[in-house]
């Protein structure tokens, strides 16, 4: 009889157990899921503002020599991420491309004008930023005029300043959630073994000898629902790429080890801070009030 109970004890314990490790991996499976929101926002953003023309418009008295010479300044400038040069003729075709008339046809030349496209660097891409370039390149003579998106510049900032405060503030909203589910998690697997805990500090082990096999199995419960996590949240990375067609380069190498890596520390440290704490609790407390908790 006393086999049975063991065994059933024991069954009980490792369900309770596979329980708590499944809850906390869904919890770390949402904590990854924001950390991954925040890296494909921030990569966005990135995108986006490296792709916001400066377009330099040159004079039509320019010589080859003055437009290389203008074009090796900007390259070696830290705000050009790339400057590619418009020709007159490269430019006529665009401008025959995009609206289906050739306007040297009936003026009897090509009124359009060479010009620099530079693609900013991300630190650049702001109206403040873009102002002193501009003053910075009014010294050349060959520049007529150098022309931006200045509305869709200062919309494009706005909107990232908000999107990226919202994300932060879920980012701290969820830390708290998670660290509170993990606690209680960790504190129910525990419960069940407070009066060995009792009975342990009764008869004169340290509270770190107690306390060690406790962190110990939650370090590792909390690696187990890390890679749970993990898997989950390629699962279904895979899913929206094969479903929506998301290419695979909008997430870099650095943003999945920095995921999986914020993943199983927060996995490591939640588990065993919660557990020290939780143990810690039952150390404190005195063998009467056991029965009533």
């Amino acid at each position: 009889m006393s086999t049975k109970k063991y065994k059933k004890r024991t069954f009980r314990f490792r369900n309770a157990n596979l329980t708590a490790t499944f809850s906390m991996s869904l919890v770390l499976f949402l904590v990854g899921l924001l950390t991954l929101t925040l890296f494909l926002a921030r990569d966005m953003t990135r995108y986006v503002k490296e792709n916001l023309n400066l377009s330099i418009v040159l004079s039509d008295e320019i010589t080859p020599r003055q437009t290389e010479r203008i074009k090796k300044f900007l390259e070696k400038s830290d705000y050009a991420k790339s400057v590619e040069l418009i020709s007159k003729e490269q430019a006529l075709q665009e401008h025959i491309q995009d609206l289906g008339e050739n306007p040297e046809e009936f003026l009897g030349f090509n009124p359009l004008l060479a010009s620099l496209e530079v693609k900013l660097n991300e630190n650049y891409a702001n109206t403040d930023s873009v102002a002193k370039i501009e003053k910075k390149l009014s010294k050349y003579k060959e520049i007529q005029k150098v022309s931006y998106q200045k509305d869709m510049i200062s919309m494009v900032n706005e909107n990232i300043k908000k999107i990226s405060i919202i994300l932060l503030g879920i980012a701290a909203i969820l830390m708290l959630i998670s660290f509170a589910l993990i606690n209680n998690t960790v504190r129910l697997s525990i419960y069940s073994n407070r009066f060995l805990i009792n009975t342990m500090k009764l008869v004169g082990a340290t509270h770190w000898f107690i306390r060690k096999p406790y962190v110990r199995r939650s370090v590792l419960n909390g690696i187990i629902a890390a890679i749970i996590a993990l898997g989950l949240l390629t699962g279904l990375v895979f899913y929206f790429q094969n479903e929506f067609g998301l290419q695979s380069q909008m997430i870099t190498r650095d943003t999945e080890l920095i995921v999986a890596a914020v993943v199983i520390v927060l996995g490591i440290l939640l588990t065993a801070i919660s557990s020290y704490f939780a143990v810690g609790r039952y150390l404190r407390m005195r063998s009467d009030d056991m029965y009533y908790i």
